[in-house]
């Protein structure tokens, strides 16, 4: 339990270390305590640099990095996720210009990923949302969000519980490719899922 709190703060600072956080209204109260420790942790009062889990207790950074890294390598080798003919080894979701619409080619696999999410109830993921760079910053992180949101709307249709799953945006942000050709913007315009 302690180690499922200081992996959900360990997650919860870093998206707030650089990226929009969405989906809000469906934190847990576990989550919205450990959201509280480290809003009051980012407080530029600098009373306190430690990090804390929402028991209080203070966590030692360096062995929960290794852990959580350890357990994401591991679930990542497994012949489900590692077995290119598996459709849980496709782990991004492509977009059209300008769109927010899963394409059809795109269902069975947000199907494969539901189905393991619903059979792993403690499994969560983050649905990174991403655009190319044509367009304000607004409109791309809004873009981000609204594509991670329809692959959201589609696992939450299959069965996937809401808690099991965070929006993320990052708009342009993070590019898969960089340059200005058309095969560039298409790799950018995305929707990783990112298992945790």
């Amino acid at each position: 339990m302690k180690l499922k709190t200081v992996i959900v703060a360990f997650f919860i600072t870093t998206l707030l270390s650089g990226c929009s956080l969405f989906n809000k209204d469906s934190l847990s109260e576990e989550d919205n305590a450990a959201q509280n420790v480290m809003n009051s942790l980012n407080d530029s009062s600098g009373v306190d640099s430690n990090t804390y889990n929402a028991d209080g207790l203070q966590v030692t950074e360096l062995g929960v990095d290794n852990q959580i890294s350890e357990g994401i390598d591991a679930l990542m080798q497994s012949p489900e996720f590692s077995d290119p003919n598996s459709p849980l080894s496709t782990r991004t979701i492509y977009f059209e210009y300008d769109s927010s619409q899963v394409k059809n080619e795109f269902v069975p696999i947000l199907e494969a990923h539901a189905n393991y999410l619903m059979a792993n109830p403690n499994q969560r993921i983050t649905l990174e949302g991403h655009s190319d760079e044509r367009g304000t910053r607004e409109y791309n992180i809004a873009l981000g969000e609204q594509r991670a949101k329809s692959v959201f709307k589609i696992l939450q249709l299959i069965g996937v519980m809401t808690s099991q799953i965070d929006i993320v945006s990052y708009g342009e942000e993070k590019p898969a490719a960089s340059g200005h050709t058309d095969e560039s913007f298409a790799l950018n315009r995305r929707v990783e899922i990112v298992y945790k």
